[in-house]
């Protein structure tokens, strides 16, 4: 079974290292050097991706894929605005533009005016403009540069009335949010400590700290609030209640469980009182009413509910406002007086709004199966906006009036694509161990028999695969193929129970939930016997690395992205220590054995056919370094694993995805889905 593919020469270590009694080989250790510092990792890297645009070149569907994706993303997508001293600022994208601007309104209907535009800060379109937010007062708005896909930000101020950058610039941070003191003279934002001298892009990051920066004065001048320094490995975020008397402060090892203190600003000392200190459940305050906080957690509630607690009491007593429901609530905002919260029943979103009191008034009217959420607005304020979506829905605005219960769509994109020809439908099958899993298909209404089929899932770090609309998946459908999202366990979909049940050694469960979706949709006759891909990113890569080694005759084609491959050394890079909280940790023997046992890299299994698979990465991504995907393609190409291609695509100037611009999306996807065409016999045709 020896691949007749010619593949890059990779230089192998005789590297062997024991742990808990088991001999570890890994001979490919050298790839984890940064490939924009080490000469020899970037020269293989290059040679690698000259092989992959060589095989891609020959593909007949590539040009189709990428002239259509042109014309799906050639729609313009807002995001919904805050209002801020009778202005409205929100972002817009117009058709093709690589990143979206940041715009503003003088009233409702006023003309729009430019505020930023990222498009003018490099040549290549990778610089991005990431997180920001509008002071109170609506006359300055703090913003962060993402420079070409990295997680790293700097944080400048622009003044709305000037239309001018101030001389303010804070470097370090990241992973975060901006807010802004009622007063409008400065802003809380969280950083890391300076690079040490020899400290690169990939090293370990620790001590996160939340500091307040105060407008005119140099980022040395800045003020620590809030650290963990007996717990390095935190990450520390701070936001401000409405009133803006408050600073909430969350320190949590990643998704899944925080701690929560709070500050009264009012205090000019800027005390911490802990109100939660053991890191075992989830807890999010959504607002309050003077003293009285209003706040969602898992505690005692698999699937979350909203309590209240007075600050004023010396000890903290939480009552439940809204209890635990069947549906999973995912989250709640006070807004008109109101409580307007968000649930999942089976993966589809509910709108209910509540008064304070925990009275249910009923639901908020959708358009269907989708996702809401992205709420903007204020406690005092009738005025709010959100977000609905779903994988025929284009991401849409709504305007809803509090006080007369009454909605209307603000912003509506032209998809420039006939969605009544789409038909979205869930389904439940089986697991393995007889769990009933929900999954979405996506399919034009003509495509009734097999038909080559993209399988996709997450499975990880209680995150849920709500609906949602993307060009590139639009581009697949029309086709006449069929895109399956599958809603395995790890997510968040059914509360911390569904979450848990893929957490460390329940891993497998995830595993057996997507090969399940699989076997499923070949015995229903969704797919044919040799037409099923698979794609997965990031938690999602490790899954397709992990369900390919286990079920290579399942699949044709698998995409994995900027996954995680070696589950023995992640926690040695950037914030891979905080993955130690749904995956383990491989230096403790209770982790170690699951973790080896389904480590993409170190799974790969001579003498079976593999899949045609085509890895992607990129240079800059230091959330998943791409050492990940280098070492398993490395291992893929050395074994004896069949004929079909194993290929790896590294794009340049580019991250884990965020910030990614328009016409690299539009290229990614156009290789991809040209690969996956080929395998599964989707015939390409100028739509």
């Amino acid at each position: 079974m020896a691949s007749a593919f010619a593949y890059p020469k990779t230089r192998r270590l005789d590297l062997v290292e024991e742990h808990f009694g088991q001999q570890v080989a890994d001979p490919y250790r050298w790839l984890e050097e940064d490939v924009r510092n080490d000469a020899e990792v970037a020269a293989w890297a290059r040679t690698q991706n000259d092989v992959t645009q060589s095989y891609l070149a020959t593909l007949p569907g590539r040009d189709i894929f990428k002239s259509r994706l042109q014309k799906l993303f050639d729609h313009e997508r807002v995001s919904p605005p805050w209002a801020r001293g009778g202005r409205y600022v929100y972002t817009r994208q117009t058709g093709l533009q690589n990143q979206p601007v940041l715009v503003m309104r003088h009233g409702l209907e006023g003309a729009e005016r430019v505020l930023i535009d990222p498009n003018d800060w490099s040549s290549d379109g990778t610089t991005a403009l990431g997180e920001w937010a509008i002071s109170d007062d609506g006359a300055l708005i703090a913003y962060t540069i993402q420079q070409a896909g990295t997680d790293w930000r700097t944080i400048k101020v622009f003044d709305v009335h000037a239309r001018e950058i101030l001389a303010d610039d804070v470097t370090r941070a990241r992973f975060m949010t901006i807010a802004w003191t009622k007063d409008s003279r400065g802003f809380f934002y969280s950083r890391y400590p300076d690079a040490a001298g020899d400290e690169t892009s990939q090293a370990g990051v620790q001590n996160h700290a939340v500091y307040y920066h105060a407008l005119g004065t140099s980022q040395a001048e800045d003020r620590l609030v809030y650290a963990t320094p007996d717990q390095p490995h935190l990450i520390n975020i701070g936001y401000t209640t409405d009133d803006g008397r408050y600073l909430v402060l969350m320190s949590t090892p990643g998704p899944g469980a925080n701690a929560l203190a709070i500050i009264d600003l009012d205090d000019p000392v800027w005390t911490p009182r802990q109100l939660i200190t053991e890191i075992d459940s989830d807890w999010m305050i959504y607002g309050n009413v003077g003293t009285q906080l209003f706040i969602g957690t898992n505690k005692g509630a698999e699937r979350k509910k909203i309590v209240s607690a007075d600050l004023a009491q010396p000890d903290l007593v939480f009552e439940d406002v809204v209890p635990e429901q069947e549906a999973t609530l995912g989250y709640a905002a006070l807004l008109g007086g109101k409580l307007l919260a968000t649930y999942l029943v089976d993966a589809k979103a509910e709108m209910r709004r509540y008064a304070l009191d925990g009275t249910f008034e009923g639901m908020i009217d959708l358009p269907g199966i989708g996702t809401v959420g992205g709420f903007r607005g204020e406690q005092d304020s009738n005025e709010v906006f959100f977000v609905f979506t779903s994988y025929n829905i284009p991401t849409t605005i709504y305007r809803y009036d509090v006080a007369n219960n009454t909605t209307y769509v603000w912003a509506r994109p032209d998809a420039g694509i006939d969605l009544d020809r789409i038909n979205v439908e869930q389904r439940f099958y089986p697991s393995k161990d007889g769990t009933r899993i929900p999954m979405f298909i996506i399919r034009r209404k003509d495509v009734a028999g097999p038909a080559p089929t993209l399988l996709y899932a997450y499975g990880g770090f209680g995150i849920s695969m709500i609906p949602f609309y993307a060009p590139t998946q639009m581009a697949w459908v029309e086709q006449g193929g069929v895109s399956v999202v599958a809603n395995i366990r790890g997510g968040g979909e059914y509360g911390k129970s569904w979450h848990d049940a893929g957490r460390f050694a329940n891993r497998q469960n995830a595993f057996d939930d997507f090969i399940a979706a699989g076997e499923y949709l070949k015995a229903e006759g969704i797919t044919s016997p040799d037409g099923l891909a698979i794609q997965g990113e990031s938690n999602g890569g490790l899954l397709m690395g992990a369900v390919t080694n286990q079920r290579p005759d399942l699949f044709a084609a698998v995409l994995p992205g900027v996954g995680v491959m070696d589950m023995l050394r992640f926690p040695l890079f950037t914030g891979g220590k905080m993955w130690m909280e749904d995956f383990g940790d491989p230096r403790q023997d209770k982790h170690f054995h699951a973790l080896r046992s389904y480590s993409p890299y170190h799974n790969v299994e001579s003498g079976r056919d593999y899949p045609a698979i085509l890895v992607t990465t990129a240079d800059t991504d230091d959330r998943v370094i791409p050492g990940h995907s280098f070492k398993y393609v490395a291992a893929l190409q050395a074994a004896d694993i069949g004929d079909r291609p194993h290929l790896l695509r590294v794009e340049t100037r580019a991250g884990h995805g965020a910030g990614k611009p328009t016409d690299k999306v539009i290229d990614e996807t156009a290789d991809q889905w040209a690969f996956i065409a080929h395998w599964t016999g989707l015939h390409v045709r100028q739509p």
